[in-house]
């Protein structure tokens, strides 16, 4: 189950919740109480190989071009 981080607005303290992912939206309440809060963005590291040889993955290669991959930029 992942774990979601959140700041609440009243007192400004920020708490972790362990919740299924199809109610990741659902208001959680500060563990003070308080109703206001708001989920936080977080970042999730992967680590290790799929292959097991210990040799990392190629970098990936092209061009940028945001969501799309540059092909409605031209």
């Amino acid at each position: 189950m992942p774990t979601y981080a959140y700041r609440c607005r009243e007192c400004g303290g920020t708490f972790d919740l362990m919740r299924p992912m199809s109610e990741s939206g659902t208001p959680a309440t500060c563990p003070d109480g308080h109703q206001d809060t708001v989920k936080l963005l977080t970042t999730v590291a992967l680590t290790g190989s799929g292959s097991g040889s210990g040799a990392s993955a190629p970098a990936p290669s092209g061009g940028g071009g945001g969501c799309c991959g540059g092909g409605c930029c031209g």
